[in-house]
């Protein structure tokens, strides 16, 4: 080995410094460089004017995303202090904020009670990752400006530039996110308006405004976001292409040791028990946590309760259980904390232990009230309750049945699944393959170590639409349940148990494998959410185009690649051939384009917005055709977001 292999020394010892930490490792601080993370731009900048919002000071924000691609965020708060900063004697507290990880106003003081954007880490990040940033502070009757260049570099310090315009506070940030970072920055039109709805929904009275000026925008008028009714309004939205059991939302809250607890409710004719969101100062915990398990707890003893002190069951027969309860639940909790406790910088699941007491006392003397008030109602909803026990139970009666089976044939697996050979999670992978044909091909190129394949026949049943009971008649859902080993539904899935971590969805690239995986993808979400929310189901993205070059061939994933081909060879002169399937792959063609671990392309799915992609599979999956079509019509112009 030479001197200069083995040197390691202090002078190979390298600081980063500031926000150059930052463009070293964006992944650390958004998450990635693709789509989510430049959205996540916005969201930091964005969450900082709800924070004012929350506090009492701020009631409008404006979203524009200008004609050049940059975006602009302005609101009516108090304005980013300007004054010197008692620390840093040569900066403006804006500077500081700007340029210092972990600086802002929500580690003491005053400045704010309750906040989303606890680490401080938000807009110095967006600076960091964009190629400019131009601030305007209107505050103490004065307009100051301060603009930087290249990943956070001051370009000019903050100044007064004139008078605020009508004695107007508040604060304006502009930014163009760089494109030396980010695989792609441009915004989506629909996934920045499925947030600020949200946050207008979470915020009640406070109203978000937002247009795209870009040429290219579908529409450029104003969206404006204003909801008196907060999450009542949410909990409306959510089940509109749902049917309602009853017109009534319900409804309470309560303020107490300066924690505040919003619960808003209604049961729908549907068969899914998933539709519970929580969120924690305005920050959505999809993984749940202390608040929604003070919920879960408290509803299902005050619905049993109740229940049983009505006649409706007996005190012999078995209580309801919490699945049975929340069945066709549609149901937002919002709390808002001091300090609350997430768990990592993703901030899906609250961790703290006194808001659990707080939801739980709360649910348990409301809720009771409500129901004594609202008896018809109560009535419906536990009628609903106690029909859904009885699908339960035979649901369980059909799994157990299913077992007996298996062992009977002497078999612990389904006879179609052509297991791995490893039997460590970790490096399984389960491809779900469309059609025999397709298996055939499947099964002959895989990695028969880690690789296992699962073909399925024609289409599986839309399980938005069908019970467990029903559902576990399908021959195709009970295959998949048995393959991947750990049960299915709220009470029974167990994610510890789960044979493969890499769950990957096999499907022909036309209208029909869009269907297939569309039901696949139902079925994962509402029965076996844990799986879609620790990242372990993923869509192949087979080719569908392929041409030669001297003597390789060379396979493009769909039109836009076959663009990009073209424009980096224009002479390129052999035809395009497109494709038709799977199955009409060989074997080694399949594992080169769209198996191998080296060259394939995977796209993961994830669910940031629960409330958002429930909806959207109400809308989508359900028994409501003229919500269909509007969302099918409104996101038309998206299309090429959705054929992915």
């Amino acid at each position: 080995m030479s001197s200069s292999e083995s040197t390691y020394n202090a002078s190979q010892i390298t600081v980063l410094e500031g926000l150059e930490a930052v463009r070293k490792r964006p992944g650390m601080y958004i998450g990635s460089t693709g789509p989510s993370g430049l959205h996540h731009l916005v969201w930091e900048v964005v969450d900082n004017s709800v924070d004012e919002a929350m506090a009492g000071y701020c009631s409008e924000i404006d979203v524009m995303v200008m004609s050049d691609g940059g975006c602009q965020v302005v609101d009516n708060g108090r304005g980013i202090p300007v004054g010197k900063h008692h620390q840093e004697s040569d900066m403006s507290a804006a500077e500081v904020v700007f340029t210092k990880l972990h600086a802002g106003g929500k580690f003491g003081g005053d400045g704010y009670k309750v906040s989303g954007g606890l680490h401080g880490v938000g807009i110095s990040v967006v600076n960091a990752l964009s190629s400019k940033v131009e601030v305007e502070i209107d505050r103490d009757e004065k307009r100051h400006y301060m603009d930087f260049s290249s990943g956070g570099n001051l370009v000019t310090k903050l100044k007064e530039t004139g008078e605020a315009p009508d004695n107007r506070t508040g604060t304006t940030v502009r930014f163009w996110p760089d494109a030396e970072i980010f695989e792609d920055v441009n915004f989506r039109s629909q996934t920045l308006l499925e947030r600020f709805q949200m946050m207008a929904f979470l915020n009640k009275g406070l109203q978000i405004s937002f247009s795209d000026l870009r040429a290219d925008a579908s529409n450029k008028e104003q969206i404006v976001y204003k909801y008196d009714g907060g999450i009542k309004d949410f909990v409306e939205h959510v089940n509109a292409s749902k049917e309602s059991l009853f017109a009534k939302v319900g409804f309470f809250e309560i303020q107490e040791g300066g924690q505040e607890v919003e619960i808003a409710f209604q049961w729908n004719t549907g068969f899914n028990t998933d539709g519970l969101h929580s969120f924690a100062n305005g920050i959505n915990t999809i993984e749940g946590g202390m608040h929604e398990e003070g919920f879960r707890t408290a509803l299902t003893g005050v619905m049993n309760r109740y229940a049983k002190k009505k006649g409706l069951i007996k005190d012999k027969d078995d209580n309801l259980q919490g699945e049975d309860i929340r069945e066709g639940l549609t149901a937002i909790i919002s709390v808002r904390l001091g300090e609350p406790q997430f768990e990592g910088q993703t901030k899906s699941k609250l961790g703290n232990v006194e808001i659990r007491s707080l939801v739980q006392k709360t649910t348990n003397e409301k809720l009771s009230d409500w129901l004594e008030e609202n008896p018809a109602e109560a009535k419906i909803i536990l009628q609903k309750a106690i029909n859904a026990q009885r699908a339960r139970l035979a649901a369980q009666d059909a799994r157990r049945s299913a077992r007996r089976k298996s062992a009977l044939d002497g078999a612990g697996m389904p006879e179609k699944l052509k297991d791995c050979s490893s039997r460590d999670p970790r490096e399984s992978e389960l491809f779900i393959v469309e059609g025999d044909s397709a298996g055939g091909s499947a099964i002959q190129a895989r990695d028969p170590r880690t690789m296992a394949i699962l073909p399925l026949r024609g289409k599986i049943l839309n399980v938005e639409r069908a019970r467990a009971d029903r559902m576990l008649q399908n021959s195709e859902i009970q295959t998949m349940i048995q393959a991947l080993g750990a049960g299915f539904g709220d009470e029974e899935f167990d994610l510890e148990k789960i044979r493969y971590h890499k769950v990957i969805l096999l499907c022909d690239a036309d209208v029909d494998g869009s269907h297939i995986r569309t039901l696949l993808l139902t079925f994962f979400y509402r029965k076996m959410k844990p799986l879609v929310d620790a990242g372990h189901i993923f869509i192949a993205q087979p080719p569908l185009f392929s041409t030669v070059v001297g003597k390789e061939k060379i396979y493009l994933k769909d039109e836009s690649a076959k663009t990009s081909f073209l424009e980096d060879r224009p002479d390129h002169k052999k035809e395009f051939q497109r494709l038709k399937g799977l199955g009409e792959m060989d074997f080694d063609e399949l594992w080169d384009t769209t198996m191998d671990p080296l060259r394939r392309s995977l796209l993961q799915v994830t669910v940031e917005m629960g409330a958002v992609a429930d909806e959207v599979f109400s809308t989508l999956m359900g028994e409501d055709v003229d919500s269909r079509k509007k969302f099918i019509q409104t996101n038309a112009r998206d299309v090429r977001f959705l054929d992915i």
